[in-house]
């Protein structure tokens, strides 16, 4: 078994190869002065498994360049097994045509990969599940709920209730009131532009209740802090939020600031940068992509990863 990075996240890649029990393989992945990258595996990588990690954290294109790339070396150094290792899946929202003349990139994603020489795909909660049938090899698609599961055990909140905070988010949610053996709640939305949004109402009750609100991607925060207002209205008590991708830039940020939540719990599927003013949580998903990647070189069952405390995170 062979483990490669990109620049995308390194610290990640080195986690995972830690937990693995391997040493994180030698590659240069550089640009030349007009920003072409170029990519030069350092070892024989020949009849081996390769992994390479490297989610589209932000800039996207350039990142999601060096993936294909890497997997296009890879390929023609005569790699046996090629998986990319995609904890954060760019252009994931771009899954359906919802206006007239505009793509489908998520698709045309997916045939990048596949057409540089991936064998198979590893990631981990897509923005919509049906991206996995975008593919024409396999697809492991893990989740960080176990991760951020655990977290929460350890904080007393009594009497809890999670919340969507918009309505396609409803199946995550419930999965994760399963583990929690608590209720659910939905904030149904209407998005104005791409960075705010027009809360509607709340559908379900959380007067006098510890407020999980859950979602798999934010990057202006607006989302997430909108339903922490309409809900302190309606009588939460504390408000935490969990997102499994938090692309955050400045906005995000200052919004955060100044939001009601108590705290927001993340993972490293993408880095981040310190945040001050505000408590946030950065949660490690090395271990469970770490035993996903040994599971899949040793031909064994990844989906007994996702039982956690009698339920699963895609139920």
């Amino acid at each position: 078994m062979k483990i490669f990075s990109g620049n995308a996240n390194r610290p990640l890649a080195q986690r995972i190869a830690d937990y693995v029990g391997v040493r994180l393989g030698d590659a240069t992945v550089t640009a030349f002065p007009d920003h072409e990258t170029f990519v030069k595996i350092n070892e024989n990588i020949r009849g081996r498994d390769v992994f390479i990690v490297q989610p589209t954290s932000p800039p996207a294109n350039q990142h999601l360049m060096e993936l294909l790339i890497m997997i296009d070396a890879c390929r023609r150094a005569s790699a046996q097994r090629i998986t990319a290792v995609v904890p954060f899946f760019g252009y994931a929202r771009q899954d359906r045509k919802d206006q007239p003349r505009v793509p489908i990139t998520a698709k045309l994603v997916a045939n990048l990969i596949v057409a540089a020489g991936a064998n198979r795909v590893l990631t981990m909660d897509l923005h919509a599940q049906q991206i996995m049938g975008f593919f024409d090899i396999p697809v492991d698609h893990l989740y960080a709920a176990p991760v951020i599961y655990r977290y929460f055990q350890k904080k007393d909140l009594s009497n809890l209730v999670v919340v969507s905070p918009d309505i396609g988010g409803v199946k995550m949610v419930h999965a994760y009131a399963n583990m929690f053996h608590a209720p659910l709640a939905i904030v149904a939305k209407k998005r104005t532009s791409a960075t705010d949004v027009e809360v509607l109402s709340v559908v379900g009750d959380v007067k006098g209740k510890d407020v999980l609100l859950v979602d798999d991607l934010t990057e202006s925060a607006g989302t997430l802090t909108r339903a922490a207002e309409i809900l302190k209205t309606k009588g939460a008590r504390k408000i935490y939020a969990s997102v499994t991708h938090a692309v955050l830039g400045s906005h995000a940020v200052d919004r955060l600031r100044k939001s009601k939540l108590e705290e927001l719990v993340t993972t490293d599927t993408v880095p981040h940068s310190r945040v001050t003013g505000f408590k946030m949580t950065e949660l490690s998903v090395a271990p469970v992509l770490g035993e996903a990647i040994k599971r899949i070189h040793n031909s064994e069952s990844v989906s007994s990863l996702f039982d956690v405390n009698g339920a699963r995170p895609e139920s």
